[in-house]
């Protein structure tokens, strides 16, 4: 039998080299024929699944001090521990959440095309985001679990959009995605249409329950739970009291935006 042959050791690097330039090559055949576009005006841009300058100028991050319980921001940093004066007064069912962006028109815009737009190419950035604001939350977790949606409206609208935002950090952080843990057992009037937060509070209470407590044991776990946006934490505290009642351990919540009606001082 002959010698077997020998590659050159550099024949690896040449190889990779080329490797990289088709692949550039064909990314830039792509970007010629589908050329990235903002993920809300459409304008054209360097990078896929990204805002324009203009945009990212417009959109509002939750940054700096905020509730240790449910992210609201506070005008001055008091301490990590600080809570807001609603927080104090009645505290969340949920033991912390964070949120990306003020609820506000840029951020408006990009949930609502989300949600209810089919917009899903916006997916990519905004679970990025999440990833960013809430490592922490996520890497506790044991379960990454979605608000879900009655069956009628998951019909009607035929996705839930928290549920693929937590997919997305599940698949992220490497954890348990559990888009059955939950369920929407009774049909509500849409949140929005509540005129208050004790209308809202009461619109959802008792509307869900833990659905496969044999497929997950979620006793002593922790839990994660992704919606998109919060108002007054109704949703979220209806969701952590039928998890509490399972005998999960903590919960928290991440959500792409919030609500905050009022400059915030802390307790």
């Amino acid at each position: 039998m002959g010698e077997s042959r020998k590659l050159p050791k550099n024949v690896f690097s040449v190889l990779g080299a080329a490797g990289a330039c088709a692949s550039n090559w064909s990314r830039q055949g792509l970007d010629f024929l589908f050329p990235p576009l903002c993920i809300s005006c459409g304008g054209r841009i360097g990078e896929p699944y990204a805002l324009c300058s203009k945009c990212w100028r417009d959109v509002s991050f939750v940054e700096g001090a905020a509730c240790a319980r449910c992210g609201l921001p506070f005008e001055i940093d008091a301490g990590e521990n600080a809570v807001c004066a609603a927080c104090y007064a009645v505290p969340t069912v949920f033991d912390r959440a964070r949120s990306i962006l003020h609820y506000d028109e840029a951020s408006k815009r990009l949930i609502l095309g989300f949600k209810h737009g089919d917009r899903l190419e916006r997916a990519p950035a905004l679970i990025g985001w999440l990833e960013r604001a809430g490592r922490v939350l996520a890497q506790d977790a044991d379960f990454i679990v979605p608000v879900p949606l009655h069956p009628s409206r998951l019909w009607r609208r035929r996705y839930n959009q928290s549920a693929i935002l937590a997919q997305g950090i599940a698949r992220r952080f490497g954890k348990t995605y559990a888009p059955l843990l939950l369920e929407r057992v009774r049909r509500t009037p849409s949140q929005g249409a509540m005129p208050s937060a004790k209308a809202r509070h009461r619109n959802v209470a008792g509307a869900f329950q833990v659905a496969k407590p044999e497929r997950y044991e979620i006793r002593g776990k922790n839990v994660l739970l992704l919606d998109d946006v919060y108002t007054t934490g109704a949703t979220l505290n209806a969701c952590a009291a039928a998890l509490r009642g399972a005998g999960a351990g903590q919960i928290n919540a991440l959500t792409l935006a919030r609500v905050v009606r009022d400059r915030a001082r802390p307790i």
